[in-house]
């Protein structure tokens, strides 16, 4: 588990002569700043006249409630459940009772256990018999989508199951997927603060989303949502998803709806932001600069394909490297947001490529870069997670492609497969880090010296 205790970056390798490892050391200070315990303590509300109930969901959710049980006083009364990805829980800190029940789900397809969790927390709201007196802390972190499923009248596990995977697939960006997930849902949108009230509730919120839009953190569960049938059912339409014809009709007649912003229920409801991808990406570019890099933010909010957003921060690159322009080398370019990739259908019998965006991102860069001298690249996943795989992310390097060429690979016939894992791992070029225990989406670093 990455150490919640120290924000700053020790110092960073020399980027000189170890260009990789520099890389990953601003990978670690962007997921340093980014630990619940950093943000929590400054966004907790007091603790009220009656009780307080956690509930929480998102693949952070495990060390938030856990940073909350440290800084919650001793005296006030604390209890809750939150859900988080299978093998998120961090080690229990010494001497911290346990007071909020933890508990595991799939992401990013959810499980028998997604349904079973997001069943339990309305079960546990219920018998809360909450009141004015009474305040609910909702922990959530990207990842809750998957791991809070309870579909809608008609829809059924297995239903909820196929389109989430059609929608990963489909190359739809996290605000389509969600507003999607939010209709055909009993619990996000807005609907499990309806089953909170009249307790206040305070949506403490790890954001992984371009914007920091609340709405779109995790399906917003505890906030309403402006988005409307309507669009749903035009998003599903787009990218041709089948739905049942009763889940359908309930869109098209708007009995699907979701709360809407202005509802009397979310007028005591406020939402604090514990960790963003801008804060985390001033964190490296602090890190880098105190090495003596120049680091310049790029952007915390870019989307699109994640192979076209490689030809463009490669573009980019080349154009520093050879022109010294618009920036002078050396020095660091950072961006985050969240990339997406459309899988490319197979032929019969063909096996899946293995890998998610920051690999498909790497892939593309060095194939565009085309073994440029003086430029190294790291993108990786802040949750430590890249997709289907195990890996955060991958590096590249002037070299890259030449050691690619020796062991017989081919990028564009990786890229066709959608197979970066299966690419960078020959190579040895993956950057495995396990669970980091928080949630900012993409990180990407390139070198230029």
């Amino acid at each position: 588990m990455p150490d919640q205790s120290a924000p700053l970056s020790p110092p960073l390798p020399d980027p000189h002569t170890r260009p990789h490892a520099f890389l990953q050391a601003l990978f670690e200070a962007a997921v340093r700043s980014a630990q619940p315990l950093h943000g929590l303590a400054a966004a907790l509300p007091a603790p009220p006249r009656g009780r307080t109930l956690v509930l929480g969901a998102g693949k952070a959710a495990g060390a938030m409630a856990q940073a909350l049980e440290a800084l919650w006083p001793a005296d006030a009364p604390l209890s809750g459940l939150v859900v988080t990805r299978y093998g998120h829980i961090p080690p229990r800190p010494a001497g911290v009772p346990q007071r909020i029940e933890v508990i595991e789900a799939a992401h990013p397809v959810p499980d028998a256990a997604s349904e079973v969790a997001a069943q339990r927390m309305l079960a546990l709201v219920q018998q809360s018999r909450l009141t004015d007196d009474d305040l609910v802390l909702f922990l959530v972190s990207g990842g809750g989508s998957a791991l809070l499923a309870l579909p809608v009248e008609g829809l059924t596990l297995q239903d909820k199951q196929r389109i989430n995977r059609e929608l990963l697939a489909s190359g739809a960006n996290i605000a389509e997927m969600n507003c999607v997930r939010k209709h055909l849902s009993r619990i996000k949108g807005g609907r499990l603060a309806l089953a909170c009230a009249p307790a206040p509730v305070c949506t403490l919120a790890i954001s992984d989303v371009p914007g920091d839009d609340p709405a779109v953190i995790a399906s917003g569960p505890t906030v309403p949502d402006a988005s409307t049938c309507a669009e749903a059912l035009e998003i599903v339409r787009r990218y041709a998803i089948a739905l049942p014809q009763a889940v359908r009709q309930g869109l098209e007649s708007g009995a699907l709806e979701t709360p809407k912003p202005g509802a009397a229920a979310f007028a005591k409801n406020t939402v604090r932001l514990v960790a963003t991808p801008w804060q985390a990406l001033q964190a490296a570019a602090q890190a880098a600069r105190s090495a003596g890099i120049a680091a310049h933010v790029l952007s915390d909010e870019v989307q699109g394909e994640s192979h076209e957003v490689a030809k463009v921060h490669a573009a980019l690159a080349r154009t520093v490297a050879q022109r010294g322009a618009p920036f002078a080398a050396p020095c660091v370019l950072l961006s985050g947001g969240e990339t997406t990739v459309t899988v490319h259908p197979r032929p019969a019998g063909a096996l899946p490529g293995r890998g998610g965006r920051a690999g498909e991102f790497c892939l593309a860069l060095a194939q565009a870069l085309q073994g440029a001298p003086n430029i190294w690249a790291l993108a990786a996943d802040t949750d430590g997670m890249d997709g289907s795989e195990n890996n955060a992310g991958a590096w590249v390097a002037p070299d890259t492609l030449d050691r690619a060429a020796r062991a017989g690979l081919r990028v564009a016939e990786h890229l066709a497969r959608n197979d970066s894992w299966g690419f960078f791992s020959v190579l040895d070029d993956l950057l495995v880090t396990g669970p980091t225990y928080t949630n900012v989406n993409d990180f990407r670093a390139i070198l230029v010296r």
